[in-house]
């Protein structure tokens, strides 16, 4: 029963952050189940995504209702996404960590971009509508391989470039939903048994669930470029933390 709480604890504060800031639900949990629980790459990603399905959904439903959703820009990142995190999921059973170095030193630029834009008052540029396709199907990979990064890579990525925050908030935190389910169903297939890890499944979509329209409102409410603040800041300490990590599985082979 404590293992239990400590679960839905996780749940609970990983889906705040993905639901107020657009993304890190998968690289909080990822952390603790690598650190603490000691489980394989493949086997932490696959559990992350199952669990993440209910809290995605809620989240989505919740900043549609806000009004956080744009319409045109949700199909343009779902369905490379959707490509991305099934092939993504595919090659992690056999890659395992060699990439996350990369994910972590990129991630890390991205947040020192937002940290600027929110600090440096300007005129914002969108995103060409050309790259927002492949901007999909790079976090839906690189989401799968490291267990989360659909939402510091599509939102980082948005957000620097200028586009509205909470608008790119709410549209990839719907686009979520059936990335995750893409990359849940891929990983079904290559990985037979969970019954191992049912309980911490049920804590992180307790406490996902939960959390998932009080973080909805959340966004509402924090002016944008606090947001933008929060969220680059966020990028940078979690992804230097993961640097460190990831570099030593990097050069110990």
């Amino acid at each position: 029963m404590d293992k239990l709480i400590i679960y839905i604890l996780i749940g609970f504060m990983a889906q705040m952050i993905d639901g107020s800031l657009g993304m890190a639900y998968g690289v909080s949990c990822r952390t603790f189940l690598r650190t603490v629980a000691k489980l394989p790459s493949s086997i932490a990603s696959a559990v992350i995504h199952i669990a993440e399905i209910p809290s995605s959904l809620v989240s989505g439903i919740s900043h549609y209702k806000i009004g956080n959703v744009d319409k045109k820009l949700l199909p343009k990142l779902l369905i490379p996404g959707m490509i991305g995190g099934v092939l993504g999921a595919w090659i992690l059973v056999d890659l395992g960590d060699r990439i996350a170095a990369v994910i972590d030193i990129y991630l890390i630029v991205m947040g020192i971009i937002i940290l600027r834009k929110a600090i440096k008052a300007g005129e914002k540029s969108r995103l060409s509508d050309k790259l927002i396709p492949p901007l999909g199907f790079a976090g839906g990979f690189l989401d799968a391989v490291g267990g989360g990064g659909w939402g510091p890579v599509v939102t980082s990525t948005m957000v620097a470039a200028g586009e509205d925050v909470k608008k790119t908030i709410g549209t990839v935190n719907a686009a979520e939903f059936l990335v995750t389910i893409a990359e849940t169903t891929t990983f079904a297939i290559f990985i037979s048994d969970f019954s191992n890890y049912g309980y911490i499944i049920i804590g992180l979509i307790i406490g996902g669930v939960v959390a998932a329209p009080i973080a909805a409102k959340l966004c509402s409410i924090i002016p944008a470029r606090i947001l933008m603040a929060i969220v680059g800041a966020v990028i940078i300490a979690l992804n230097i933390i993961n640097l460190l990590k990831d570099t030593n599985i990097f050069i110990g082979g």
